[in-house]
């Protein structure tokens, strides 16, 4: 399936029924007064968080929502019915703004949590609502009221305990594919990795839900590569395992900086979560050449550095571990992140 995380919608809540003109003519009753009745109300727009979707892919062919509209009212008191609501479903964890303004909807971040996004309109009254001692024969009624109409953007987060970083190419992909089920594309060259993976790696009682998203480069932040395609699904996790690869001769100081600038660059809050740094594909005589003068070179950051392979699972283990200690600590509390940084 197609993996759709953000979409564009019309939404537009039915119109409320006109209430209704009429006179009650039965025999007997020659003057059975007013029984015009009222309109019914419109249907609203609702959208609702479903755990069985994955991706906003259907919204890529409906892009407009539109709910019932209320029925006109009848004659002998008849109210119209109420119109049919329209139920949207959408994954959780999606995010709902109004498309001009940015103004946040709702954040659906629970199954089944639902939200009315566009009311509907309020049926008009009935000429029967009118009569007053005065004037016993009224013959007016209200048009129903129109619906609420707006267009809006659905944006969907992935929820995640952990999510990974770094540069393309640093083994992201290999690990979750080591400690969960999840089987994302491997292959030895950037940008193998072109949508989000989500993985879940059972760590004693616990588990972790673990986000995989394309790698990082210089730019990310402005839209260069991938970057704020698949950014955001970094915004919910606790905690982030920044991955770098030891075999790449780049400094690993230089690629542990650069990915942390387009982090924060993006959203403070990224720069703000608790980091884990790890060296990967220690399998590599290289690459294991190189941890204790990385690792050294860290501390002198006062960062704890651990090093991997995902290919033996040489340390995932205790990286695992770790991170499962990390995103406990993480949702008891955090610290304040610190202000964003701005592109010129």
């Amino acid at each position: 399936m197609k993996f759709v995380d953000e979409a564009l919608v019309s939404v537009k809540a039915g119109d409320g029924g006109r209430g209704c003109v009429a006179f009650l003519r039965e025999k007997y009753r020659p003057r059975g007064g007013p029984s015009g009745g009222d309109g019914g109300n419109g249907g609203d727009v609702i959208v609702r968080a479903d755990a069985g979707l994955g991706t906003l892919l259907d919204f890529s062919f409906q892009r407009r929502l539109e709910a019932g509209r209320g029925e006109h009212g009848r004659g002998k008191a008849q109210a119209g019915a109420r119109g049919t609501s329209c139920v949207v479903r959408v994954p959780v964890g999606t995010r709902i703004t109004v498309a001009a303004t940015g103004t946040l909807v709702a954040d659906l971040t629970v199954a089944d949590a639902e939200v009315v996004v566009a009311r509907g309109g309020r049926g008009g009254r009935g000429n029967a609502r009118f009569a007053t001692p005065t004037d016993q024969a009224p013959r007016r009624a209200e048009p129903g009221e129109a619906g609420e109409a707006r267009e809006l953007k659905l944006e969907l987060r992935l929820l995640a305990d952990v999510g990974l970083v770094g540069y393309p190419n640093a083994g992201k992909s290999t690990l979750i594919a080591a400690v969960s089920a999840a089987r994302p594309r491997i292959a030895d060259y950037p940008f193998t990795t072109l949508v989000p993976n989500l993985g879940v790696a059972r760590v004693g009682e616990d588990t972790l839900v673990i986000a995989d998203v394309p790698g990082l480069i210089e730019g990310a932040h402005l839209g260069h590569g991938l970057g704020t395609r698949f950014l955001r699904h970094l915004t919910r996790a606790a905690v982030l395992v920044h991955l770098i690869d030891l075999a790449d001769p780049r400094d690993p100081l230089a690629a542990f900086d650069a990915v942390s600038q387009e982090l924060g660059c993006f959203d403070h809050t990224l720069a703000a979560k608790t980091q884990l740094v790890v060296g990967t594909k220690i399998d590599v005589t290289e690459a294991r050449r190189r941890v204790e003068g990385v690792r050294a070179a860290f501390a002198a950051r006062g960062l704890t550095f651990a090093a991997i392979s995902a290919v033996t699972n040489e340390g995932v283990g205790a990286l695992l571990a770790r991170a499962a200690a990390a995103v406990r600590d993480a949702r008891q509390g955090g610290a304040e992140a610190p202000a964003p940084c701005r592109a010129s």
